[in-house]
């Protein structure tokens, strides 16, 4: 697949003109087992901002047709989804992230820009248990231009927030009835912005995209909370910080960072269940790579760089997502212009062998979760 003069923003705006949906979803429903005959809900987020003429301030993102946060009922049996609600927004809630409890559910609101300083916002929400439905607790600013990221500390405390446009990250305590307070902390991206074209790119690529200035586009604690890790596609780096749980503080690791290939664009990253390896999945190099991670230090050592295309692709692609599977034994890469999610078995230890790729049945895949019992993407 060929494509030429090709930029990340560009396929956004016509995926989601064609897409009429396009997600960024938190996912299923874990929480929402099959206890008490309670029905099992899929969240997914959308970009669903008013067209730019409206208001021509927002954020850079396509305006999107979808409505908010959508629900979709889950059938267990054959994975089949039926439509369930709407939670009307027209902030584009892309990213949601979903407590322990499947009580609360939190929204990165990527085009609401508020304040002086045009901050974006993330909103929490409340979940009916009988019918998965949401009600808003509150909104608060994000810490920065264009949130894209969120996930839940292990502590259920704090939510931690990488802000694309404005290139930080920020901590956000989770209060006990699961409103949001104001920001603890926020850090600003800084060093040396990589280049445009990415040095692991396969051949004939014009992926090319996110490499004018910082921007945090992904953060994670490691299972134990000690430390908190964000990757920064501009700086082709993944950060690591020092989390001070009692005051929602960040503050540097030794080192504090890792360098990624020049112009290959960390975008997301997941631990493996036994939380030694860490996979890093690189939006314009293609590439999936296996980190050691030491736990104790917070240190991570890349041991093996493997393409996220099947062998002998040549032409653009722009990598998304990806997920390690519950029992460890598999990892799924999102490809977009190939529109497939790549799939690799994992090794005793740790390496990644390609399995094969599935097409997603659409244009330009940005994210994908697991239902509860890891039977259905």
């Amino acid at each position: 697949m060929n494509r030429h003069n090709c930029s990340r923003r560009w396929f956004l705006k016509t995926s989601a003109a064609l897409g009429g949906i396009t997600p960024l979803a938190a996912g299923l429903l874990h929480a929402q087992s099959n206890r008490a005959g309670r029905p099992l809900i899929a969240y997914v987020g959308t970009f669903s901002s008013p067209l730019r003429d409206v208001l021509p301030t927002q954020v850079d993102l396509p305006p999107g047709n979808g409505r908010g946060i959508h629900l979709f009922r889950v059938d267990r049996d054959s994975g089949a989804l039926a439509p369930a609600g709407i939670h009307q927004m027209q902030t584009s809630p892309t990213c949601l992230a979903l407590n322990a409890a499947g009580t609360r559910l939190y929204s990165t609101n990527e085009t609401d820009r508020v304040g002086e300083g045009k901050e974006g916002t993330v909103s929490a929400f409340s979940i009916d248990r009988a019918d998965g439905h949401l009600t808003l607790l509150n909104t608060v600013r994000s810490g920065g231009i264009g949130p894209t990221h969120a996930s839940i500390h292990p502590s259920g405390r704090f939510l931690l927030v990488a802000n694309y446009r404005g290139g930080c990250v920020a901590v956000l305590p989770i209060l006990p009835d699961g409103r949001l307070d104001n920001a603890t902390d926020v850090k600003n991206d800084a060093g040396t912005i990589g280049p445009t074209r990415a040095t692991s790119a396969p051949p004939g690529s014009f992926a090319f995209s996110g490499h004018d200035r910082t921007h945090a586009h992904m953060i994670l604690a490691d299972p134990s909370g000690r430390f908190v890790l964000h990757s920064d596609l501009a700086l082709d780096q993944i950060l690591v910080w020092k989390f001070d749980e009692q005051r929602g503080v960040l503050t540097p690791n030794d080192p504090p960072a890792v360098s990624l290939p020049p112009g290959d664009g960390p975008r997301h990253f997941r631990f493996h269940p036994n939380g030694r390896w860490l996979y890093s999945i690189q939006e314009e190099g293609s590439t999936i790579v296996l980190f050691d991670y030491d736990p104790r230090a917070g240190r991570l050592a890349a041991r093996q760089t493997v393409s996220s295309l099947p062998p002998g692709f040549a032409g653009s692609n722009f990598c998304s997502e990806i997920l390690v599977s519950a029992d460890g034994r598999f990892v799924y890469g999102g490809n977009r212009l190939h529109d497939s999610i790549a799939v690799f078995s994992v090794g005793p230890n740790g390496d990644l062998a390609y399995v094969g790729e599935e097409w997603t049945r659409g244009d330009y895949p940005r994210t994908f979760n697991f239902d509860p019992a890891g039977r259905f993407l």
